[in-house]
């Protein structure tokens, strides 16, 4: 008979040592999913500058320097009423735009052609939504962002422009940037999107603001109009018979 081979067995024998394996961590909880975006690209879609030079801007406009006017420049008529631009007959184009931030951080405004448009203007504002919200409900607002006039800016369009110098009725705040639309906005526009009109509340996803966060928002109709390649202002549109806040946005070089 051949030498018998030695029978190998499935079990570990009980002088082995027995290796316990090390329990795995708890999976970490998956993000919040998405939302798919179906926005449309604008009508007129600019080019786009150089998403590093906005990313720069937005990481030191606080101390960007910038000749600040003595007062704010907000176009008025005498008597210091604004110019009607329904009455005088205005051929300003209407457009759709959207305040909206976390109660305690800064307001974002955001235009589009419409609400099923992705966004063609993007600015974060020198205000805090809370605070932009308790202006509102005093009545008329007028926010005027301004920047310096100087000849190298001859050819850059004025809402091309990166940084404005905010006022607020009057008060200075601080400074405007213009940014790339992130992904939450992206995801406020696309929720919003069957909204033309309205303001309310939609649920927070930011990891500073917290789980139970809330965003804020308003969204209105804005009429367009194009004084001069220097200033541009949107008048917010209120239904008939409305008796709700007056908001008007200046955009002007001084």
């Amino acid at each position: 008979m051949g030498e018998q081979k030695p029978r190998s067995s499935g079990a570990s024998s009980s002088t082995d040592s027995i290796s316990i394996p090390s329990p795995s961590p708890s999976p970490s909880p998956s993000p919040a999913p998405r939302q798919h975006v179906t926005l449309l690209e604008p009508s007129h879609q600019n080019k786009k500058k150089s998403k590093k030079v906005f990313r720069v801007f937005r990481s030191v406009f606080r101390s960007f320097p910038i000749i600040t006017p003595a007062a704010c420049k907000i176009p008025v008529l005498p008597g210091g009423s604004l110019p009607d631009q329904h009455r005088s007959g205005s051929s300003g184009s209407r457009v759709t735009g959207t305040l909206f931030g976390y109660r305690k951080g800064r307001v974002s405004l955001s235009i589009q052609e419409s609400p099923r448009c992705l966004p063609s203007l993007v600015v974060e504002l020198a205000m805090q939504t809370m605070v932009l919200q308790k202006e509102l409900s005093g009545g008329m607002v007028r926010i005027a962002l301004e920047t310096e006039k100087r000849a190298d800016k001859e050819k850059i369009k004025i809402m091309d422009e990166p940084l404005w110098t905010m006022f607020c009725n009057g008060k200075k705040t601080g400074y405007g940037v213009k940014r790339d639309a992130t992904e939450e906005d992206l995801n406020v526009m696309e929720l919003l999107r069957p909204v033309s009109m309205g303001a309310g509340v939609l649920p927070g996803n930011s990891e500073v603001e917290g789980p139970d966060s809330e965003m804020a928002y308003m969204r209105a109709y804005f009429e367009r109009v194009v004084g001069s390649k220097d200033s541009e202002t949107f008048y917010m549109l209120s239904p008939e018979g409305n008796n709700g806040p007056e908001l008007s946005i200046f955009f002007v070089r001084v």
